[in-house]
Order: structure tokens, then C-alpha cells, then sequence
């Protein structure tokens, strides 16, 4: 399997060797590339070569992380949108490509530069262009945005905040195993670069949603999440569905921002690849 964040190049050479489709997943934020090891056992099994690359310096556990937040700082959309980039590029195949949260917008971002053959973004960050905000995003976000010095630091999210920004869906204590298994600081900036993202024409947070190259895309949205609610992936596929590639939308019944990684992982997962099959 994966080993996540320590060297990537050489995560690239075992999958050149397979011969096989690459499949890259891409985390987002208060998460490490370790929450898709399940996902990528799924993707194995059905025949792709999965990679999942961390952001830059992604400390290899959580623990690790949690006792370093420092290295998680300062890592900008743009800056990581070019990490990926340069992954990519030495993939011998096109990858499909697996984004969840702000992971959603990189993969929207790659696809848009014709870098994907197939995407699927799961309850993804908003980008220029999309314009709801609702009141359950905000409060997700508050606890980086209610501090401007957060923009340059790594903030973790208390138990509580967790509960409400991913886990809103589960019961308690499958919240709290969640917490303890996933949680891990993040990057201040990205919030800061999506939230302002309509303010600021020049943003890095910015998708060509018109590429004729974007490839085949699914927009997943889990129905009761707080963090990227159904208004927010409804503005994206609007402006995706624009493009002259398939993009098709689907709603997770009772799912959470943290559907990619609580108990009904596998559901997202099989919808997820089931995409990716048709088009592979």
C-alpha cells in the first residue's frame, strides 16, 4: 500500500510498474493522507493502482502531526494544486482522481487542467464563482476565520468543532473514535483563500470549469453536511454541468462531511468507483 506522505516519487515508480490506472486520492483538511487506506485497498482490489500523496510535509501519523502542527502551516491551494500537479506529471497513465473537502476543489482544480481522465470530488470547498454560504459552512470554519493570525498557522479543532464540522452524523462515540483515529491540525490558509475567494479575483482558489480536457466528473454530496452543505455542491455542479464532459451529481442519504471515513465509508467508496469504472 501507500506510503503516504515520506516519498511519493517512489509511491509513483511502484505504480508506473503495475501498468495499471493510477487512481490518486487527495485528503483536505484536519485529515492525513492515512484516512483513504481503506479506499485504496478498495481501488486495489478492483484492479486500479491507487497512490494517495500527502499535502507537502504531511507528517506520516497522526500523532506525529498533532505533536508538530508547525509543518502543517502555510500551505496555500495554490501551492498544493501544484504539489499534486507534479505528482501527476510523472504518472506514466492519466489518473483518475479522489478528492474529499478541500481535497474536492484540488480535484477539481487538476481536472480542470486536463490532468485527470476521470474525477470524482466529495463534498468539495467552494471555489471562485460559487456563491452560497451557509450558515452551517461558517460555523465549521469559525474556528480558523474567527482569527486572522490563523492564516499563518496550523489549527486543530476541538472535539466539539469536530463533532459538528464532520461527524454531525454519527453516533457519539463512533464521533469521539473519529476524533481520535483522523483528527490532525490544518493549514489556516486555504479557509482563508476559499472565504475570500469571490473578493479576489486574482485567488488561487479558482477551477477552469470549461476545459474541453476536464474529463468525466461526479460531484458527491453528503445530505446533512455542515461543513459543504447541498447548497454549496448544487453551485458547483451548476457550474460544472456547463462543461462539455459527463458531470453527474449524487447525494449520500444521511452523510456527514466525514463520509469518506466513518462507518459507511465503503457505500461513498463503491459509489465513487463505480464512476470511475465507466469511464476507465
Amino acid at each position: 500500500m501507500s506510503q503516504h506522505a515520506t516519498d511519493p516519487m517512489a509511491d509513483v515508480e511502484r505504480v508506473n510498474a503495475t501498468g495499471r490506472t493510477p487512481v490518486v486520492f487527495i485528503h483536505g483538511l484536519w485529515l492525513l493522507p492515512s484516512s483513504w487506506d481503506r479506499w485504496a485497498a478498495v481501488f486495489e482490489e478492483a484492479g486500479y493502482a491507487p497512490i494517495t500523496p500527502g499535502w507537502p510535509d504531511d507528517p506520516e501519523t497522526v500523532a506525529e502531526a498533532n505533536a508538530h502542527p508547525e509543518v502543517l502551516a502555510n500551505k496555500t491551494v495554490g501551492q498544493v494544486a501544484d504539489h499534486y500537479a507534479a505528482v501527476i506529471g510523472k504518472l506514466g497513465r492519466k489518473p483518475a482522481v479522489v478528492g474529499h473537502s478541500f481535497g474536492g476543489l484540488l480535484t477539481q482544480m487538476i481536472a480542470g487542467q486536463g490532468l485527470s481522465a476521470v474525477s470524482v470530488a466529495i463534498d468539495s470547498a467552494p471555489f471562485r464563482g460559487v456563491l452560497p454560504l451557509p450558515i452551517s459552512a461558517l460555523r465549521a470554519a469559525a474556528p480558523v476565520l474567527s482569527h486572522p493570525g490563523n492564516r499563518h498557522r496550523a489549527v486543530p479543532l476541538t472535539y466539539d468543532q469536530f463533532r459538528f464540522a464532520f461527524a454531525n452524523a454519527v453516533p457519539d462515540d463512533e464521533a469521539k473514535e473519529l476524533y481520535e483515529t483522523y483528527a490532525v491540525p490544518a493549514s489556516g490558509a486555504p479557509l482563508f483563500q476559499a472565504a475570500a475567494a469571490n473578493l479576489n479575483p486574482w485567488t488561487e482558489a479558482r477551477v477552469n470549469t470549461d476545459n474541453p480536457d476536464r474529463g468525466p466528473m461526479l460531484i458527491i454530496s453528503g445530505e446533512r453536511d455542515h461543513t459543504s452543505p447541498r447548497a454549496i455542491n448544487d453551485a458547483i455542479y451548476k457550474k460544472q454541468s456547463k462543461n462539455e464532459g459527463v458531470t453527474e451529481f449524487v447525494e449520500m442519504a444521511g452523510r456527514g462531511h466525514g463520509l469518506t471515513i466513518d462507518s459507511g465509508w465503503r457505500e461513498v467508496a463503491d459509489t465513487a468507483l463505480a464512476f470511475v469504472k465507466r469511464f476507465t
